[in-house]
């Protein structure tokens, strides 16, 4: 008798445990639950102005700074920014140190694979950029070829840039592309044409620069882990604050195109 009840005992405190476990792990399952649960979203970044660049403050501002803000709002978390390599993104929101990387990231074949990634959410292009007094002897790609370019690596310009057949260096951001250019170690460099209208001309740091012509057009989404059940909020949230003109007025803010 005292077997059959240790037995049964036994039984129904496995059964509790596995009971317990299950819960634990359908709630672990939960990428919004998770964010939500330790008060805070971290953003994956790099600085890449007008998407996110640092104020006099030492602030981070910008289109998705300023959207991530209202994303966090809504789900009633605080936002985290933290600068990583572009080229690490991937690593760093599978290990869990960011929830998210969004930043102007284009919308590619590996972005997809490696991520759960939202609807479009701006519209870009890859341009080249070099010494404005220079624009005019370079039509067109092919012209372009005896030239040394630079772009940020694993990035979109990089990409853009083998595509076109240029001799291309890998630096570690789109800013510093625009360091080399300026300084003549390189001809030119490929990147966002959104930070190319912001960065380079009159009133910039840049005003010798300018951008010359267009490689390729893409579109900007958020990516989450994949599976993540962030996805499908985030893409709520976005139709809200389309809705209510949030992004209308960050996008004439930040000189932008939305995706339709």
């Amino acid at each position: 008798m005292k077997k059959a009840l240790s037995f049964a005992l036994s039984a129904l405190m496995t059964l509790t445990m596995v009971g317990c476990g299950a819960g634990s792990s359908k709630k672990s399952d939960s990428d919004f639950q998770y964010i939500t649960d330790k008060g805070k979203m971290i953003v994956g970044i790099t600085d890449y102005a007008p998407m996110d660049y640092k104020d006099d403050d030492g602030n981070w501002t910008g289109f998705d700074a300023e959207f991530a803000q209202a994303v966090g709002k809504k789900m009633g978390v605080d936002v985290e920014f933290m600068e990583i390599n572009w080229d690490n993104k991937f690593l760093e929101l599978n290990a869990k140190s960011i929830d998210c990387v969004w930043n102007g990231m284009t919308i590619t074949e590996e972005v997809t694979k490696n991520t759960s990634c939202s609807k479009a959410y701006v519209k870009n292009e890859q341009v080249v950029v070099m010494k404005s007094d220079k624009i005019s002897s370079f039509k067109d790609a092919e012209s372009m070829k005896t030239l040394k370019f630079c772009a940020e690596s694993g990035s979109a310009g990089e990409s853009a840039a083998k595509d076109a057949g240029f001799d291309v260096t890998a630096v570690s951001a789109q800013s510093d592309a625009l360091m080399e250019v300026a300084s003549g170690s390189v001809d030119a460099c490929v990147i966002d044409g959104t930070m190319a209208a912001a960065m380079t001309g009159e009133g910039t740091s840049y005003t010798d620069l300018a951008s010359s012509i267009v490689l390729t057009t893409e579109e900007y989404g958020v990516g989450f882990r994949k599976d993540s059940d962030m996805t499908e909020k985030f893409n709520t949230y976005m139709d809200e604050l389309k809705a209510d003109g949030t992004l209308t007025d960050l996008a004439e803010k930040y000189e932008l195109s939305l995706a339709d």
